[in-house]
């Protein structure tokens, strides 16, 4: 496997999704970007990797090194760049001018491990609020040796400030009138019209990726399962996919097939719960009752069957926790008829009820265009013509045997991502039908072997909510097995900027409708 224009040496990692690594040159960096945009590709993930001469983490590292992860027809590429240092910072060059989605990225990275783009136009704090000095990096810490924390020095954020006649700030959040997460919106308006919105996000980082690297390779799975609550069973998919694949581990058969039930399961309960609560933003409350209460029955049969409402602990590393029998199986199969008939049903009304188009159609567009230019994915990417679905470009077992119908739109609006919603609702009524009644029979788990020597894998798991990328770095005997580098990439960091844009051209009432339609998670990018 090449990208076109470069001599690069790729090597495939063992994972069930075709994901090659290759290490790049401070001039290829750039060189590969553009090649991968040339060819209509896109960039999955930008972090840190790993510090140090032996990839443990030190608090004066000898070397380190910035990896990019991109997304072509056939595959994902990870490209690892060894850094330099320019009066004493460690450099590397700006990938925002080819991929827009990489800027928050890179202001992340210089927050967490002092790595700074030559060239970026946006350098300010991105998760550092304050909470530790400038010149403190927490992933250039020894895993081993809690550092003492000491609070940095609170500044007053550069919002951009938007002039003219009648132009006036709203400020929202952080703290919101609902129990959700917590964001600054800051609304550049005219009257109720908005010209422009800003986000501050970063208010629930928690110093995920550090504590990684104090957890036990076969332990961390519970952690990553808790990155963001609502894609538990993705984030611990991905990451337990990404330690099968350091460790050459071949998932059992079954396995493979629960955990795709479960994938499926938490991909129809979302889609009930925003369903739900799109209705009721626009003032259509039947809506919300509706579909909270298929959405409560939907979680309490995950209890019943899984032993958690969310299936959460329910993927472990070789495989899953729990089994299912007869009885249960046609427990789901008859709820998925039930669901299923009552979800129709709701769409008719949806579709018919003109008060509910009115508030859906033509608010919060983002076009086809302005998406592909700014790397929207997942849900709300292919409510605006970006046909990119893992189950269907790059299906893995069991997704390989279903053929699955990916659920695309064109007009890129809240009425397009309602669509999209209930589309793959009934797609994965169709998947869970046939896992259920065609699944094999076998082991559910398989022992997972460390390696002696330093190992990567990767993870590349298709959420409710879009992509999901765990790049995990594992040491060798000498170093304890320890992990010396987890990234958990969330699809929330490429779709919270066009969020931005889709408000654009609105009313401010608007708002809270737009944001739901894309639901995106705060957790999982704030890590």
């Amino acid at each position: 496997m090449q990208i076109p224009g470069l001599a690069l040496e790729f090597s495939a990692l063992p994972t069930p999704v075709p994901v090659w690594h290759a290490q790049v040159t401070f001039e290829q960096w750039q060189m590969a970007a553009t090649a991968v945009r040339d060819q209509g590709g896109r960039l999955l993930a930008l972090w840190a990797g790993s510090i140090s001469p032996h990839g443990g983490a030190s608090a004066a590292p000898a070397s380190a090194w910035m990896c990019a992860a991109y997304v072509v027809l056939d595959g994902a590429f990870w490209l690892s760049l060894p850094l330099t240092q320019q009066d004493g910072r460690w450099v590397y060059p700006d990938l925002a001018t080819v991929f827009p989605a990489a800027t928050r990225m890179q202001r992340a990275a210089a927050d967490l491990s002092g790595m700074v783009a030559l060239g970026a136009h946006d350098t300010r704090a991105w998760l550092n609020h304050g909470a530790w000095p400038q010149d403190h990096f927490p992933l250039q810490q020894d895993p081993e040796k809690l550092p003492l924390l000491v609070a940095g020095e609170l500044v007053n954020y550069p919002f951009v400030h938007v002039d003219g006649d009648g132009v006036h700030e709203i400020a929202v959040g952080p703290v919101h009138a609902g129990i959700i997460e917590p964001g600054h919106f800051r609304f550049s308006v005219v009257g109720e019209k908005v010209l422009r919105l800003e986000q501050r996000l970063g208010y629930t980082h928690k110093g995920t990726e550090y504590r990684m690297t104090q957890l036990a390779p076969l332990e961390a799975y519970r952690l990553a399962g808790r990155v963001s609550g609502d894609s538990t069973v993705a984030y611990a998919w991905a990451y337990c996919m990404a330690l099968e694949s350091a460790t050459q581990t071949t998932l059992p058969l079954r396995a493979a097939w629960l955990r795709a039930l479960m994938l499926e399961r938490e991909r129809i309960a979302n889609h009930l719960g925003d369903l739900g609560a799109l209705g009721n933003d626009a003032a259509f409350s039947f809506g919300l009752a509706q579909f909270s209460r298929l959405r409560e029955d939907w979680l309490r049969a995950s209890k019943t069957v899984f032993g958690h409402r969310l299936m959460m602990d329910c993927i472990v590393p070789g495989g899953v926790t729990s089994d299912i029998d007869l009885t249960q199986r046609e427990l789901l199969l008859h709820q998925c008829d039930v669901v299923e008939q009552e979800a129709r049903t709701l769409f008719n009304i949806y579709e018919a009820h003109a008060g509910l188009q009115d508030r859906f159609m033509t608010t919060g567009r983002v076009s086809p265009e302005l998406a592909a230019r700014l790397g929207l994915t997942g849900l709300a990417g292919r409510a605006s013509s970006q046909s990119w679905d893992l189950r269907c470009d790059q299906p893995w077992v069991p997704y390989s045997d279903m053929a699955v119908a990916m659920a695309t739109q064109h007009n890129g609006d809240v009425a397009a991502r309602v669509a999209v919603r209930f589309d793959e609702i009934f797609e994965s009524m169709r998947l869970i039908r046939r896992l259920l009644i065609e699944m094999p029979i076998g082991d559910l788990l398989c022992p997972v072997s460390l390696p002696l020597q330093p190992s990567r894998g990767a993870g590349w798991v298709e959420g409710w909510r879009g992509e999901l990328f765990v790049a995990l770095e594992l040491g060798g005997a000498e170093q304890h097995h320890r992990i010396l580098r987890c990234h958990l990439h969330d699809p929330s960091w490429q779709n919270w900027p066009v969020l931005e844009h889709a408000i654009m051209g609105n009313i401010v009432p608007d708002f809270p409708l737009i944001n739901k339609s894309f639901n995106l998670s705060y957790s999982g990018q704030d890590l």
